[in-house]
């Protein structure tokens, strides 16, 4: 049984994708589950780069993984974590006064600490209640903590992804506590936007063309320079703080809005990362940052199907979301949207069509598990973007699916770095290997496309 301080996966516990597992495929996955969380810190550095061996292992288990993989993608990425941290049994206590619990968050060091108290929450009214306690309580701790979820390019929230996803109370533990020792320097922005948006009358446009908006304001879209150390602080917000809260403050879900709208997040999300995974003469890579905005989306769909959380929270999140995805795009100097850029593209290996063909590569591959997160987050939003083809913000359809999921593919093993870091900036293209002509990637149309 699954507790606040055992992990347990079973064959019929695959996630969102559903597919079929056996035995030993879950007994693997709880085994190496389990010891990242007996055995690992939330960070593997001192620059607080995150352990993503829980994404990893479950994004791999849940597209049907086999246990061999399962092991080697452990065994690759658990030879640079640092381990635990000790235990502060004062400061566990500390932490059920919220006036005493401040001076600790935002602190690497108290993180076995944080995941101690909220393992204890979790043992006493179970998982549910305290994420009702400390994420949609509407009291100052529950603001807090909600903040904190979406800082660290949103990994607190994509590690609670995984908890309420598989129903798993510890990875739900570790969710909170990652948050909990992360900065809330997101707060300005997020809480003035939302009451930006409040006097805001006018309904809200696309959200497609709300990122057009982003890049054809001159001001908001060069705000972030390709040297900024911290792209939102030191070039978004300060150097276009006026214009990205006004074209943030359009963002308004209706709660009857919520199935659609949280679609039209997912899909214009892939849209917008795989539109700018090209670059003039350079091999396809998609942009680490804006990937994350698409690993993250499943947790959406998790959400909005658990009918203890109130829909005014589930809306609230999901303008949240929104509302970074602009202001990340803007971060990334606003690579071009353009369906052509989908649509001309040519998969490197013209054979590789199946899901399961492409799957069984990135099972194989040796990597930290961006690729097989954004794989299987790429294949759900085919999904939810179903219901709604008819809709006017629906831009990949039909083939076009099969060219993503290749394309994710190809970015990780064409060679070179897996991804770009900086999509809409040209310096960021530099250390990317040029495309040689005809070996696949964009056609011809491509050339003529205007970049």
């Amino acid at each position: 049984m699954a507790t606040a301080h055992t992990i347990q996966i079973t064959p019929e516990n695959t996630g969102l994708w559903k597919v079929t597992q056996d035995e030993s495929a879950a007994k693997k996955a709880t085994e190496l589950l389990q010891a990242d969380l007996d055995k690992h810190h939330v960070y593997f550095n001192d620059s607080g780069f995150h352990d993503h061996i829980t994404h990893h292992l479950l994004s791999l288990y849940g597209t049907g993984a086999r246990p061999e993989h399962l092991k080697k993608a452990y065994d690759v990425n658990a030879t640079y974590q640092r381990p635990t941290m000790k235990i502060h049994e004062r400061v566990i206590k500390e932490l059920q006064d919220w006036e005493t619990a401040k001076k600790y968050v935002g602190k690497e060091q108290y993180y076995p600490d944080f995941l101690a108290f909220f393992q204890n929450e979790i043992d006493k009214i179970g998982w549910q209640e305290v994420l009702k306690k400390y994420m949609f309580g509407g009291d100052e701790k529950s603001e807090d903590m909600l903040v904190r979820m979406l800082a660290g390019f949103l990994h607190p929230l994509i590690q609670l992804m995984y908890g309420v996803e598989w129903n798993q109370p510890a990875i739900v533990a570790m969710g909170l506590a990652q948050a909990a020792v992360h900065r809330n320097d997101l707060r300005k922005f997020l809480i003035t936007a939302e009451a930006a948006s409040r006097s805001n009358l006018a309904p809200m446009p696309s959200i497609t063309s709300l990122l057009e908006e982003v890049k054809l304001n001159k001001k908001l879209a060069t705000s972030a320079k390709f040297e900024d150390s911290q792209k939102f602080h030191d070039g978004v917000f300060a150097r276009a703080w006026d214009e990205i809260v006004e074209i943030t403050s359009r963002v308004k879900v209706k709660p009857e809005e919520l199935d659609e709208k949280t679609a039209e997040m997912y899909h214009t999300a892939i849209y917008e990362g795989a539109s700018a995974a090209f670059h003039p003469g350079k091999q396809p890579k998609l942009d680490f940052f804006l990937m994350h905005h698409i690993n993250i989306c499943p947790i959406f769909i998790a959400i909005n199907s658990q009918d203890w959380i109130p829909i005014e929270s589930k809306v609230r999140l999901l303008e949240w979301k929104i509302r970074m995805d602009l202001v990340q795009y803007a971060a990334r100097a606003c690579p071009p949207l353009s369906l052509d850029h989908i649509s001309s593209y040519i998969p490197r290996d013209k054979k590789s069509n199946s899901v399961n063909e492409l799957l069984s590569r990135l099972h194989n591959l040796e990597e930290d598990g961006h690729a097989i997160k954004l794989f299987r987050a790429v294949g759900l939003g085919q999904t939810v973007s179903k219901k709604y083809e008819d809709k006017d913000w629906i831009k990949i359809k039909g083939d076009l699916w099969n060219k993503v999921n290749n394309l994710v593919v190809d970015s990780v093993t064409f060679g070179g770095p897996n991804w770009v870091r900086g999509a809409g900036d040209p310096k960021a293209w530099e250390v990317i290997p040029n495309l040689p002509y005809g070996t696949g990637g964009v056609s011809e149309k491509l050339e003529k496309v205007q970049l």
